[in-house]
């Protein structure tokens, strides 16, 4: 193989969201440190004259962050050239078969490998302070496997620093930097940041601290599914692995956002960097301080988009909020009376757009807080009060459930049905393969419970029903569908309607 097709086989990966991660597991690359600089009174910077007298003024305030990492599986083989892992982990360096591995990696299982051994390592990132007597933002990514932690400043003073907590659904860390006083520190901004504004990015990239960089905010609220509770601005500002944790400045000296992630198909910076922003930050930072955890409101009920087709058939104005596909026994939406087929639409003055907002809005709030819902329920509005309980675990968090397109009528969905054992509904016995009902995500073993609002026990109930609705105003009709443990809503067109 010529050296041209190497380098072409190596150059083509998939593209992938990464973490900034403090990467290197041993050598230590960090450059002389510069002279400390007084931070000076806020003002507005004119990008026009560059960045310098920022610079000058928050550089003091951000740090380099050293991490010993407790034992952990070493899957870092062949990292940086190929991807992860790309040959076999026991396969020598100059083995003729690595580039037929690295081109080939579904190949790599039918190897024998030997297992991988778990190891420490030393990692770097990056932080910034945020009060006088040494605490200080970072990603839980960086020191969330700490066994020590240690902060470096730009005027080359090191100190030790302790974890006081982490959040890993939002990846942010607070860390308290010992044995120093009155440290120069930045706050988070107040204000919205919008599209276009000017930023400024400073961190350690692989290990050179005091690295300043430059760009624009190129878009909000982004989800790159590293999360439930995604809400990312998008920057432009070269940051690259060790960045994470680093702040993203505004002109004002402010900061607006927490590098963490990358878009790249090499691990470099490609222009495309994702920060947390400010006031998903503060609200994180302030509970880690005061509880060394997160602790956010749970509502209890599984949800779902809400579609054209499902809006037209309950009779909503517009596909806005979060249809409730099932809720949860003894939850707080339960004990309030919240039921499946209603649609919120606000928490407290808060207007929900979609499942995810609902899940950020609802996860703002502390358990016990007392809050009103407002849902749509049978073309009427509502308020209803809710005392929000304590987010259990994962799988009963706050989810969205998938939805099913549009269907005709029963005779062309494509399926056999049968009474439920449990006489809870009709049971799918059996999709017909390439039928519209198996396109909608109808599988054998869904129970169809509901349509159009009423319960089915019988072939007949549904079959039934849905004359019905062809026969009435309405062009669209709504089943509910249970799956395992799931339930969602499926709009199907009337029986007769073209």
């Amino acid at each position: 193989m010529n050296t041209s097709t190497k380098v072409r086989n190596r150059v083509i990966g998939a593209m992938a969201f990464g973490l900034l991660a403090a990467t290197a597991l041993s050598a230590n690359f960090m450059i002389a440190p510069s002279k400390p600089v007084l931070a000076e009174t806020a003002q507005q910077v004119a990008p026009q004259m560059g960045f310098a007298d920022l610079a000058a003024k928050v550089m003091p305030a951000v740090v380099s962050v050293e991490v010993n990492l407790a034992n952990v599986v070493d899957d870092s083989s062949d990292e940086g050239q190929d991807g992860p892992g790309a040959a076999p982990p026991n396969l020598p360096q100059d083995s003729p078969f690595r580039d037929f591995f690295n081109q080939f990696p579904q190949f790599r299982d039918q190897f024998p490998q030997a297992p991988r051994q778990p190891r420490g390592g030393i990692a770097q990132g990056s932080g910034f302070v945020i009060s006088a007597d040494g605490y200080a933002v970072t990603n839980n990514h960086v020191v969330g496997n700490a066994t020590k932690v240690s902060v470096k400043f730009s005027d080359g003073q090191q100190y030790d620093a302790k974890v006081i907590g982490t959040d890993p659904k939002t990846d942010l860390a607070l860390i308290k930097i010992e044995g120093g006083k009155d440290f120069t520190f930045v706050k988070f901004s107040q204000k919205d940041p919008r599209v276009g504004d000017w930023v400024m990015a400073v961190g350690n990239p692989f290990g050179l601290g005091g690295t300043v960089t430059s760009g624009i905010i190129s878009a909000r609220g982004r989800d790159i599914g590293s999360g439930p509770y995604d809400d990312f601005l998008q920057i432009d500002a070269s940051i690259n692995k060790g960045n994470s944790g680093g702040p993203a400045f505004n002109l004002d000296g402010d900061v607006v956002g927490i590098n963490t992630a990358i878009y790249s198909p090499s691990g470099g910076s490609v222009g495309i960097g994702f920060a947390i922003p400010a006031a998903t930050a503060q609200d994180v930072i302030a509970s880690l301080k005061d509880n060394g955890k997160v602790t956010r409101g749970w509502l209890g009920v599984q949800i779902q988009p809400v579609t054209d087709d499902i809006a037209e058939g309950l009779n909503l104005t517009d596909k806005k909020g979060a249809l409730v596909a099932d809720v949860t026994d003894k939850s707080p939406a339960l004990a309030a009376g919240i039921k499946t087929g209603d649609t919120i639409i606000k928490v407290g003055a808060d207007e929900i757009s979609d499942p995810r907002d609902l899940a950020k809005k609802v996860a703002r709030y502390s358990p016990g807080k007392s809050v009103d819902v407002t849902i749509v329920r049978n073309g009427k509005s509502m308020v209803v009060p809710v005392e929000l309980g304590k987010m259990p675990g994962e799988k009963q968090e706050l989810a969205s459930a998938e939805t099913a397109s549009p269907e005709r009528g029963l005779a062309e969905l494509g399926v056999r049905l049968a009474p439920a054992e449990d006489g809870a509904g009709v049971k799918v016995i059996d999709v017909k393969p390439g039928s519209a009902a198996e396109d909608r995500g109808i599988r054998a073993g869904d129970v169809i419970l509901e349509v159009a609002g009423k319960e089915v026990h019988e072939p007949s109930d549904v079959k039934a029903a849905l004359q019905a609705a062809a026969k009435s105003s309405s062009k669209q009709v709504v089943m509910l569908i249970r799956s395992g443990d799931n339930q969602r809503f499926v709009a199907l067109p009337g029986a007769g309607k073209g």
